[in-house]
């Protein structure tokens, strides 16, 4: 009896692998099929799975097209979300730990009304902060796209669980043997907060790497776009180039697989213990 639930168990989580990674296998065959082939072939048979004629050009066409050369693209969607992660992981964990660990007058209240905002949809808050970014003089700059996006509250919220769980024992002795707030945060609470902070680290980064309507209101020079605003331009109402987006959105999942499948371990091991469940 325990042999045959194991056995439905792994069967159903086959099941389940494979109509999750199964959209993202045809979108990488696509990639390589004719433009006038994507769509022809709906019986079941291996030419639904596999291209009948293999061909780059869908790659060729965003890669080596002049006017909008895709690899520019990713640099810039590269440089936007790497800034955006390695300055966001510094500033929100010093927020978390604050909230965790140190007291100060309405640390409460201002939690609450933190992670109050949680609730309300981004959308809401881009006429204001699209009003502030240009009174900065910030539009079509790669500041205006990256700045407002340093501080994520979410990214708060994750810390704070897990520095809470760090023992205020240890901080205490620190702080006897003279150590400063801040030695303390870099030395004893940054190292223990490894997993934590890769895993805040990716989902930042995919956020960061997935975003369109900030990138879309904030540039408007091209050679400043971003991977998503790109790939939402082959489309059109006159016509798809259906070739080019599956080869674009293609080409711009390899980046975020790599990095997850690296850093998968220590992705798991920071939702088990700061104590975010989905």
């Amino acid at each position: 009896m325990r042999a045959t639930l194991r056995g439905i168990h792994y069967a159903s989580m086959a099941l389940l692998a494979v109509m999750t990674l199964f959209p993202i296998y045809w979108m990488f065959m696509s990639a390589f099929r004719a433009e006038s082939e994507m769509f022809r072939y709906t019986e079941l048979s291996w030419r639904l799975f596999f291209p009948v004629d293999w061909t780059f050009h869908n790659f060729e066409a965003i890669f080596l097209d002049e006017d909008k050369p895709f690899g520019r693209y990713m640099l810039n969607t590269f440089a936007m979300a790497g800034t955006v992660t390695a300055a966001g992981l510094i500033v929100n964990a010093m927020a978390a730990f604050a909230f965790a660990k140190l007291h100060f007058p309405f640390k409460k209240l201002l939690l609450v009304v933190f992670l109050s905002t949680l609730a309300i949809p981004p959308e809401v808050v881009m006429v204001p902060q699209y009003l502030v970014i240009r009174d900065l003089d910030w539009l079509n700059t790669f500041a205006g796209l990256i700045v407002p996006s340093i501080v994520w509250v979410f990214g708060i919220f994750m810390l704070t669980q897990f520095f809470a769980d760090i023992p205020r024992a240890i901080l205490e002795a620190a702080r006897i043997d003279g150590a400063s707030w801040l030695r303390i945060f870099t030395i004893i609470v940054l190292p223990s907060a490894v997993p934590a902070l890769i895993t805040l680290g990716i989902i930042t980064f995919i956020h960061q790497w997935d975003s369109l309507l900030w990138p879309l209101i904030i540039i408007s020079e091209d050679s400043k776009q971003v991977i998503q605003v790109v790939i939402s331009s082959f489309t059109s109402d006159q016509e798809k180039h259906w070739g080019k987006i599956v080869a674009a959105s293609s080409a711009s999942s390899v980046p975020i697989l790599v990095i997850f499948l690296f850093l998968q371990k220590y992705y798991v091991r920071g939702i088990m213990m700061s104590g975010v469940k989905g």
